[in-house]
Formats: C-alpha cells, sequence, structure tokens
C-alpha cells in the first residue's frame, strides 16, 4: 500500500473501532475504552490501536483483557464495514499518558466542532 492509503485505512480503522467500541459492544468493561489512534502496517495486516482507558488499574487490566476477548469480533466487523482485501490482525496497546482524561476531553470537544460544522 502507497503511504497515503495506509494513512487512510489507517483512520477509517480508528473511526469504525472507536464506533464499535464505543457504541455497539455489550460488554460494561469496555465502556471505559477510547480509541486514541490506528496505525496499518504498510501491508495491511496488522494494526497497532492505541487505547485510552479509564478507571483503577485493576479495571483497566480488565477492560484490556476484554479488547483481547473481542479482537475476533472487532475484526469480523472491521470487515463488514470497510471494503479491504485483508483485515489486518489487531494489537492494542494501553496509552501511557498521564494526562488521558485532559486527552479525551480535548477530542471530544473537536469531535463536537466538527459535527457542528457539518450540519450548517
Amino acid at each position: 500500500m502507497d503511504e497515503r492509503r495506509t494513512l487512510r485505512v489507517s483512520e477509517a480503522v480508528r473511526e469504525e473501532l472507536a464506533e464499535i467500541i464505543g457504541f455497539e459492544t455489550e460488554d460494561p468493561r469496555l465502556l471505559a475504552v477510547d480509541v486514541i489512534e490506528a496505525h496499518v502496517s504498510p501491508d495491511g495486516c496488522h494494526a497497532g490501536v492505541r487505547v485510552a482507558v479509564r478507571g483503577t488499574e485493576r479495571e483497566q487490566k480488565q477492560s484490556m483483557d476484554a479488547l483481547e476477548h473481542a479482537k475476533g469480533f472487532l475484526r469480523h466487523e472491521l470487515a463488514t464495514r470497510l471494503s479491504l482485501r485483508h483485515v489486518p490482525e489487531l494489537h492494542f496497546e494501553r496509552d501511557r499518558n498521564p494526562d488521558v482524561d485532559s486527552r479525551i476531553d480535548f477530542l471530544l470537544k473537536r469531535a463536537k466542532k466538527s459535527r457542528g460544522r457539518g450540519e450548517n
């Protein structure tokens, strides 16, 4: 894949995973998970997904375990939503940024602004 396509696919994977995890999964452990970014490898076989996880250390571990358990479901959902020849294997990594809550607030505000512009 060329670099521009890789970036587009990465962003599409990030958006779809955020939608699936945030609104369509039934596991309550995933409610504290926000998808920060995704990087699809140039060959399209692997995707590193960085997630922000809220809660105590124990709750964060449970959320990461739930993500690992849901990998197959998430990959299947990506396959139905994205027109890709190969759906990448998902590799989740917890964001170690200590200022996660402020970053999440920033991203939510940015999303609200972009939605507001799209409606006008």
